[in-house]
């Protein structure tokens, strides 16, 4: 990275959040080293259905991209899991190298990146913690069959709506005792799946196996890979979810 830069000394990381999501940023800036740069771009739809909107966070990516302007980050992040749940693989992947091509940096989406990190450990058998309605959930599960992983079970965690927002609302609390029921199981790793649902703590807390892994959490790791970045550091990134996180007295 130049040095002419004042931030973002070792690199910019671009990212697409869908339009309402609170979490993807905040825990990108708890995961990456400061000296990372990060810019945001909405991925915006004004379908009614959750699945519909979700389909076009994905076939409308070209024009988020776009409102980058001139800027050209190390590599992009598309910060949605439940969009690669609802578009064929293949098609997914055509679209990504055309808009590869025509950007000239890499896209990661949270899907693949979920799946290098279940490769890197190893892990062929998992249960899948799911923040999404039946329809989606199905999806999901089937997704990470057909991409060759065994998935134990699917676990929900109820939002209390059928719209796919309702993960916003979600704290990690809430989906602790789903992620300790499936960490008793014999799989290889447990997937809290959705970038929307905040999952750092539970990271933080765990120890052993299986190992638990989330979609920012993997996505946040593989654009270091991808974009030649030092990889994550858990005492770090730890010490920075605490010092978030940590009750602080109000101002005066």
């Amino acid at each position: 990275m130049s040095e002419r830069y004042d931030y973002g000394r070792a690199g910019i990381i671009g990212l697409g959040t869908p339009q309402a999501n609170p979490t993807v940023e905040a825990e990108m800036r708890i995961l990456f080293d400061p000296t990372v740069l990060t810019q945001t771009v909405r991925l915006t739809s004004r379908a009614e259905a959750s699945n519909d909107r979700l389909r076009e966070y994905l076939l409308g990516l070209e024009s988020a991209l776009e409102r980058y302007d001139t800027l050209r980050p190390a590599a992009f992040g598309f910060a949605c899991t439940g969009s690669s749940y609802l578009v064929r693989a293949n098609d997914q992947a055509l679209l990504l190298d055309r808009l590869q091509q025509r950007f000239g940096y890499p896209i990661v989406t949270a899907t693949d990146a979920i799946a290098a990190e279940l490769d890197s450990l190893g892990a062929k058998r998992i249960a899948l913690a799911s923040p999404y309605p039946g329809t989606l959930s199905d999806a999901a599960a089937e997704f990470w069959r057909a991409a060759g992983f065994d998935v134990a079970t699917v676990q929900r965690i109820d939002t209390g709506i059928a719209d796919t927002r309702g993960i916003y609302t979600l704290g990690s609390a809430d989906a602790r005792p789903i992620a300790e029921e499936l960490a008793a199981l014999d799989v290889d790793a447990v997937l809290l799946s959705g970038t929307g649902m905040p999952s750092l703590a539970l990271l933080a807390q765990a120890t052993g196996k299986p190992t638990i892994i989330s979609s920012n959490y993997c996505l946040a790791a593989q654009l270091c890979r991808v974009a030649g970045l030092p990889a994550l550091d858990r005492a770090q990134w730890t010490a920075r979810l605490a010092e978030a996180t940590i009750a602080k007295e109000p101002l005066q």
